[in-house]
């Protein structure tokens, strides 16, 4: 899909704060977002995060639960919908992730419970938090735009199995994926 495909009545991206009330994080990856993706973002009233995804022996939430009740929330204006959520996510497949979306579906997540510093036991550091959520926001809505994981580890598409990965690859498109998109 090219990005000059979006039709006139669905022309932005949304990004629904889950628990998180951090407005200037949401402002931060919204300006990221329209950069990347060459559309305007806007930020919806912030949501709690679903009870009935949360596992309790786990201590962690089901984000396939909470991607699934999200296809009910994308506005009628929006190409793509983007939920940040303040707690960690889980598959069963795997202990975490830091994101979860469908190739070519409409709706991603992305958790920001393990991208501060502090769950590393550093101290905290804004601007590695913002951009460790830059990164993954940008991850999660390539893949909702067909974009599969890339093998070049500095693409945004390429797969974080740890926070090191995340660090390691920019927030940018390698030239093929951005190819890809259209860009």
């Amino acid at each position: 899909m090219t990005m000059s495909n979006t039709s006139a009545t669905r022309n932005k991206l949304c990004l629904l704060p889950l628990g998180l009330e951090d407005g200037s994080l949401m402002g931060e990856i919204a300006a990221a977002v329209e950069r990347s993706f060459g559309l305007p973002a806007d930020c919806l009233p912030l949501l709690h995060v679903p009870e009935y995804a949360y596992n309790e022996r786990r201590g962690q939430y089901h984000s396939t639960a909470i991607l699934k009740s999200l296809e009910a929330r994308l506005p009628g204006d929006a190409l793509r919908l983007l939920a940040v959520a303040d707690v960690d996510l889980y598959v069963p497949q795997l202990n975490f992730v830091f994101g979860e979306a469908a190739v070519d579906g409409a709706v991603c997540l992305i958790s920001l419970y393990r991208l501060r510093p502090e769950f590393y036991g550093r101290p905290p550091d804004t601007r590695l938090f913002t951009e460790r959520a830059v990164k993954e926001a940008v991850h999660e809505l390539g893949h909702t735009f067909g974009l599969r994981h890339c093998s070049s580890p500095r693409c945004v598409m390429y797969f974080s199995n740890s926070i090191a990965d995340t660090d390691r690859k920019s927030a940018e498109f390698c030239g093929e994926c951005a190819e890809r998109l259209g860009l």
